[in-house]
């Protein structure tokens, strides 16, 4: 089993191992003396996963109820904010009890957002079980919903007490949902680790490197939320193509592309424009173009970028007058960029 430990206030581990989903309650039981517990989950992995954990769960004396809810993104919202915050009142959870996220970032994103305001706050912890889950959003502590103006506008930073992933859910995952995670691994490797981005190049199938680069991105992603919690500075170089997608989910109302296919999308998109702009080095964007190709993904949006510019100006990372772009100085080294909100549009159609 790999061990990584998130340092700072409200620490927290991440457990890494093939198999670990059937030894959850044993994990958790170890991390929380807590009585009860609600597990949320939706309506794709609760079949799948549910019973194994809420058996393991009971096996290690806790009381466990559950809340299910449609899978996607269009579930996604205050509305099931709320029906999970009540059905929690109902199965009588206090403030010493704790919530597990089962299921991909959708699900660990708003449960993880019903634990931060539920009683002013109590503890949960993410299994999570998509790739795009297991590489990025279970850690760091972001949580959140979308709302009609755009995605993630309400939230709160809210850590978990424990991340148990277990690389074997992958097996169950759709070549969608793969591609998916594949999205935001690239970006890892695009703007921290040339060495991982170049091991995506030369593999033949990412199975084969699944579980090392899961362990390599979640260690990436620790070392940045360590220094930068709540992404004042260096935590904001994990938005890298993030600008952009989130602006085609938003237009394609969340029914489109997949989160990480529309960060594949961004990303060539960004170093496309500031490749021209000269920010970055010269064939950086061909490069991220052939992997996003190799591993499947869509390198256009059916929107123009006209339209797209017109919606990054409501970006949650808007600074004022500013938009923060996170441009690459070359594959593996990343800055970020303020630019005046006038100047984005004629920055992207430049190209």
């Amino acid at each position: 089993m790999k061990t990584i430990t998130v340092k700072g206030k409200n620490g927290y581990k991440i457990l890494v191992e093939k198999g670990l989903i059937s030894k959850a309650g044993e994990h958790i039981r170890e991390t929380t003396s807590a009585k009860k517990v609600f597990l949320i989950s939706d309506s794709n992995v609760m079949p799948l996963y549910g019973n194994i954990v809420s058996d393991s769960l009971k096996a290690n004396g806790f009381e466990v109820s559950a809340f299910s809810f449609e899978a996607g993104e269009k579930s996604k919202n205050l509305d099931t904010i709320t029906q999970m915050i009540y059905a929690m009142c109902s199965s009588g959870i206090g403030r010493t009890d704790i919530v597990v996220a089962l299921g991909g970032g959708v699900v660990g994103d708003m449960a993880g957002f019903a634990s931060a305001i539920y009683l002013r706050g109590i503890d949960f912890i993410q299994i999570p079980t998509t790739l795009l889950s297991q590489v990025d959003s279970s850690v760091g502590g972001k949580t959140g919903c979308d709302i009609e103006y755009g995605k993630n506008l309400v939230g709160a930073f809210h850590n978990p007490r424990l991340v148990l992933i277990d690389a074997n859910t992958l097996k169950t995952l759709s070549q969608k949902y793969m591609n998916d995670g594949l999205g935001e691994v690239i970006k890892y490797g695009a703007i921290k680790s040339s060495k991982l981005f170049k091991s995506l190049e030369e593999c033949e199938k990412f199975e084969d490197i699944a579980e090392k680069t899961i362990i390599e991105c979640v260690d990436i992603k620790r070392q940045v939320v360590q220094k930068d919690f709540t992404e004042k500075g260096e935590r904001m170089l994990l938005n890298f193509g993030h600008t952009v997608a989130h602006a085609i989910e938003k237009y394609e109302n969340f029914e489109g592309m997949a989160h990480g296919e529309a960060v594949g999308v961004g990303m060539l998109a960004i170093t496309k424009a500031s490749e021209k702009a000269g920010y970055t080095e010269k064939g950086s964007a061909k490069r991220i173009e052939k992997l996003l190709e190799k591993f499947s993904l869509p390198l256009t949006a059916a929107v123009s970028a006209d339209k797209l510019t017109d919606i990054m100006l409501f970006d949650k990372k808007r600074r004022g007058s500013k938009i923060n772009l996170v441009l690459l100085k070359k594959i593996g080294s990343s800055f970020v960029e303020p630019m005046e909100s006038e100047k984005l549009k004629a920055f992207f159609l430049e190209d």
